[in-house]
């Protein structure tokens, strides 16, 4: 993978100096250069997952399970709020189509 150039655009002392349109291309270098460091991380959970479910260890209705509840614990996701979120969403709407 070849690394972006990240120099930056305007390194003056003088912040005025500095256009919104080379924030925004700083603020683009830097975050392709976050991007493209954490796509090997990407392919090894996406292969950490196909072995789980290859191994008939966890199903992917397991996994997603697992890890939406995980990010909800990690968001100190109020649960009662949720529910009743949940609850108005189902009854506007129906059921999902996944539980008919």
């Amino acid at each position: 993978m070849s690394q972006p150039n990240l120099a930056v655009v305007n390194d003056t002392e003088n912040k005025e100096e500095t256009t919104k349109e080379q924030y925004i291309i700083n603020y683009l270098k830097s975050m392709v250069a976050i991007e493209e460091a954490i796509e090997p991380y990407k392919e090894q959970k996406k292969e950490l997952r196909a072995e789980y479910v290859e191994n008939e260890w966890l199903s992917k209705d397991d996994i997603w399970a697992a890890v939406k509840a995980f990010r909800l614990y990690k968001q100190a996701a109020d649960l009662d709020e949720l529910n009743d979120m949940f609850d108005l969403i189902e009854n506007q709407f129906g059921p999902a189509q996944g539980n008919v």
